[in-house]
C-alpha cells in the first residue's frame, strides 16, 4: 500500500465524524463511536501519542503498544458497560495524555512488559469513558466498533507521521508532543 493510499484510507475513516459536526445529525451506533475519540481533546491526544510512541519503538513493541491499547480499551468498555466504575477516570485519562506525550518527547524505550502494562492500564480508563457516552437507543456493538476503529486510525496516523515524515521533522514532532504533555497536565489540574 502506498503512502497516498494509506492517507486516503485514514481520510475516509475520519470523514463520518466530520459530517457529524454539522447540526441536525443525531448520530448513534457506528457514527457516534467514530466521533467520540475525535471530539475529545484528551482522547485524541492520547491516541495520537500512542501511535507516535509505537513508531519510536523497535521489534514487537511497534505492534504491541497500539494493539494493547485497543484491546484494553475494549476490556474497559466491557467493564463500564457491566456497571463497574473505575475511580478517577477523567484524571487517569488526563494523566495518560501527559505520560504518553512525555514518552514521545524522550523517545523512551521501556522494557516491553512495562510499556505494555502502562498502555493497558491507561487504555482501560479510556474504554470506561467511551462506553459511558453510549447514546440512548444506540447499538453497543456498533458504537464500540466505531470508537475502536477511530482509535486505531488515530494511532496509525501518529505512527505514520513519525515514520514517514523526513528526519528533519522529528524535533517538530517532539515539540508537539511536549505541548501535548502540557495540555495533559492542564487537563489533570483542571
Amino acid at each position: 500500500m502506498t503512502r497516498r493510499q494509506i492517507f486516503a484510507t485514514l481520510a475516509l475513516l475520519f470523514s463520518p465524524a466530520l459530517a457529524m459536526a454539522h447540526p441536525g445529525h443525531d448520530a448513534t451506533g457506528l457514527l457516534a463511536g467514530l466521533g467520540h475519540p475525535l471530539a475529545g481533546l484528551d482522547h485524541l491526544l492520547a491516541m495520537l501519542a500512542v501511535g507516535l510512541w509505537a513508531a519510536q519503538q523497535q521489534g514487537a513493541a511497534c505492534r504491541a503498544l497500539p494493539l494493547t491499547f485497543v484491546g484494553s480499551m475494549l476490556a474497559g468498555a466491557v467493564l463500564g458497560y457491566s456497571g463497574i466504575a473505575l475511580p478517577g477516570t477523567e484524571s487517569a485519562i488526563a494523566a495518560s495524555v501527559m505520560a504518553f506525550s512525555l514518552l514521545v518527547v524522550v523517545a523512551a524505550r521501556l522494557p516491553l512488559a512495562v510499556a505494555v502494562s502502562l498502555t493497558a492500564a491507561f487504555a482501560l480508563f479510556h474504554g470506561v469513558a467511551h462506553i459511558q457516552e453510549l447514546p440512548a437507543n444506540g447499538s453497543v456493538a456498533s458504537y464500540a466498533s466505531g470508537f475502536l476503529l477511530a482509535t486505531a486510525g488515530l494511532q496509525a496516523l501518529g505512527f505514520a507521521l513519525l515514520r514517514w515524515l523526513p528526519a528533519a521533522a522529528a524535533p517538530w514532532l517532539r515539540a508537539s508532543a511536549g505541548i501535548s504533555a502540557a495540555a495533559g497536565g492542564w487537563l489533570l489540574l483542571g
